[in-house]
């Protein structure tokens, strides 16, 4: 779960300014309109991974696992291991360090100062991006939006996706886990987590939309159905993404032109 840029203020429309070490960096043309998260994903950083092992207690699951488990999706999915991946809102790097295990390069992006000095320690083989106008365009063949998109601003989402979309190759796919609003345990989780008071749990069809906006051939599955204690149930899993009780929605779009 990592964090897209996005500060708040009201009825701000301009460019979205952050401030990174006593500087100005615009970030993707964000507009301001709601507290900062920049400055609460900088206080949680060093805690961050104790707070969402508390907030996903009933799994019988740690973080690790569902980082893992995003891996496997790629893997699943056919992401070569000569393809070069963006962790986009990367957190501290936990998905990230998975990620370069894997994969021939691997580059990551958060605004948050303090996550990325924390994913640059978890990952130290990714270019971790201190800028976002940094990253390259048509660069990746993927790129994983993990845990973002609820952390950002309604009005503000399609720029997002539209930005990511960018820096994929034609032919390219953007991944998009995100909680799965339908799922009562997924919602208590959300409720346990510090970092995700003021999270906008996005419907299904909204983040179909979105990628549909920018990207091609658009699927949609739900993931994560069983708990530890059910996991020998869990390989039935790929055969159950039609069924909306899943406790995250995967949604993959591709990028025109390849």
């Amino acid at each position: 779960m990592g964090l897209a840029p996005s500060i708040g203020g009201p009825a701000k429309t301009r460019a979205a300014m952050l401030r990174r070490g006593g500087e100005d960096v615009t970030v993707a043309g964000v507009s301001l309109d709601r507290a900062s998260e920049v400055e609460k994903f900088d206080h949680y950083a060093p805690t961050y991974r104790e707070a969402h092992r508390a907030s996903v207690r009933l799994s019988g699951e740690g973080p690790e696992y569902f980082a893992e488990h995003k891996l496997g999706c790629l893997a699943r999915a056919g992401v070569s291991s000569a393809h070069s991946v963006l962790d986009y809102g990367c957190g501290t790097g936990s998905l990230t360090r998975l990620l370069c295990g894997r994969f021939a390069f691997v580059g990551a992006f958060d605004p948050s100062a303090e996550s990325t000095k924390l994913a640059r320690e978890q990952a130290p083989s990714a270019t971790v991006y201190s800028d976002e106008a940094a990253i390259p365009g048509e660069r990746f063949e993927a790129a994983v939006l993990s845990g973002v998109l609820h952390h950002v601003p309604p009005p503000e989402r399609f720029k997002l996706v539209e930005s990511v979309a960018a820096k994929l190759k034609p032919g390219g796919r953007l991944f998009v886990f995100e909680h799965n609003p339908y799922n009562p345990l997924t919602r208590r989780a959300v409720r346990l987590c510090p970092f995700d008071d003021d999270a906008i749990l996005l419907p299904p069809r909204e983040v179909r939309a979105l990628l549909g906006a920018s990207l091609a051939s658009v699927r949609q599955d739900y993931v994560l159905f069983f708990p530890r204690p059910l996991a020998p149930l869990r390989p039935l899993e790929p055969w159950l993404g039609w069924f909306p009780l899943g406790a995250q929605t995967l949604t993959v779009g591709v990028r025109a032109g390849g």
